[in-house]
């Protein structure tokens, strides 16, 4: 059976953060569908299509990876690409309550998908998109926070006039 890997999250904007698990997992499966899921308890910056287009960006010298989006259940998505495994990203302890509800829920659905947890590096352990977009929102440089891509998407986000 192929190790295939699914890589959910808004990435409203996707952070370094993100790149760093995404590039590690793609060490570690044969396969990484990055997909952009919408949470419904969040109010994004970026289009669904727009976050897509920033990802693939940043992940395009990455053989192994592809990017999609997907509006339904996670373990949906991961039974339509076969996929055995969900790849999810660890800042803190304070994740992790939340990635077990989320962990036993998953499996709870779909049985034959196991979660795989990767703690972040430790120079990103304080980053999130909300805090880069705080930052990037009243001027604050955050080049070192996010891929340049999405640097400039941002100023772009920002810098817009109010219609």
């Amino acid at each position: 059976m192929a190790s295939i890997a699914i890589c959910p999250g808004s990435f409203d904007p996707i952070t370094l953060g993100h790149v760093d698990i995404i590039k590690r997992g793609a060490k570690v499966f044969e396969e990484v569908h990055v997909v952009v899921m919408n949470n419904s308890s969040k109010n994004p910056l970026f289009t669904a299509e727009e976050r897509l287009e920033l990802i693939r960006e940043v992940t395009k010298d990455l053989s192994n990876v592809t990017v999609d989006v997907h509006s339904g259940l996670l373990v949906e998505y991961a039974r339509v690409k076969n996929a055995n495994a969900i790849l999810r990203g660890l800042r803190a302890v304070s994740d992790f309550e939340y990635e077990m509800q989320i962990t036993a829920m998953n499996r709870k659905l779909e049985k034959n998908v196991e979660t795989f947890f990767m703690m972040t590096n430790n120079q990103y352990s304080f980053l999130s998109s909300s805090i880069v977009k705080e930052v990037a929102k009243y001027g604050g440089n955050v080049a070192d926070l996010v891929p340049p891509a999405v640097e400039k998407a941002l100023k772009e986000k920002y810098t817009t006039p109010i219609k």
